[in-house]
């Protein structure tokens, strides 16, 4: 598959040959949502957390007389059906939502992810991210001639790029992750792909195994 590559001030410079392994793998949704709702599960922390009627504090006394008062009997006010009592299989810190993801089925998963962003247009190579001055306005103004208009964008880098990474922090609509480090969370977040030349080569060596 071949690709078009554009310079800084959105002009096209060329085309770039992408490897079919990589951005020419058939979609498969059901595999795609399995690995995004594995890598959501392994996100998530259990905070919430309730007390038994074994942990409520209080309760040691009888509240009345088992008998001759006219009202039902309890023996504790920790009783679940008691207001401030313990609660009947609560939510507990202690859960585990972690799910395990099978390396070969994530990573087809992220190759299909990527070939649909190529198929639709939504991968856009740049020569480099070489710019004059680290400002995110430079870049800002960059988003606005590329010959993609889209909402959000994904940036991926080959390596940590500390000058594209100062750029876009305050742009709400970039996501900058490095190529080595790409997810399919971070592919379905963004609307758009931007890569570079150096970044496709990364992915490339990275995923084709």
């Amino acid at each position: 598959m071949k690709v078009k590559v554009y310079n800084l001030e959105g002009k096209e410079t060329g085309e770039m040959n992408l490897s079919d392994s990589i951005f020419g793998v058939k979609s498969n949704p059901t595999v795609v949502h399995g690995v995004f709702t594995a890598q959501t599960n392994n996100q998530r922390e259990p905070w919430a957390d309730t007390k038994s009627k074994g942990e409520v504090r209080g309760g040691g006394k009888k509240p009345w007389a088992q008998k001759g008062t006219g009202r039902a009997r309890h023996g504790s006010i920790r009783s679940p059906i008691w207001k401030g009592g313990g609660v009947t299989f609560g939510p507990l810190s202690v859960r585990n939502y972690k799910t395990k993801i099978n390396k070969k089925t994530k990573r087809l998963a992220l190759k299909m992810c990527l070939s649909d962003r190529a198929r639709n247009s939504a991968l856009v190579v740049v020569e480099d991210f070489n710019f004059a001055e680290p400002k995110t306005k430079l870049f800002a103004n960059f988003l606005k001639v590329l010959p993609v208009k889209a909402k959000s964008f994904l940036l991926l880098t080959p390596g940590k790029n500390e000058t594209v990474l100062r750029m876009t922090k305050n742009l709400k609509a970039v996501k900058t992750v490095r190529a080595e480090d790409l997810s399919v969370m971070d592919l379905l977040s963004k609307s758009t792909v931007l890569i570079s030349r150096a970044g496709v080569e990364t992915v490339e060596k990275v995923f084709n195994k």
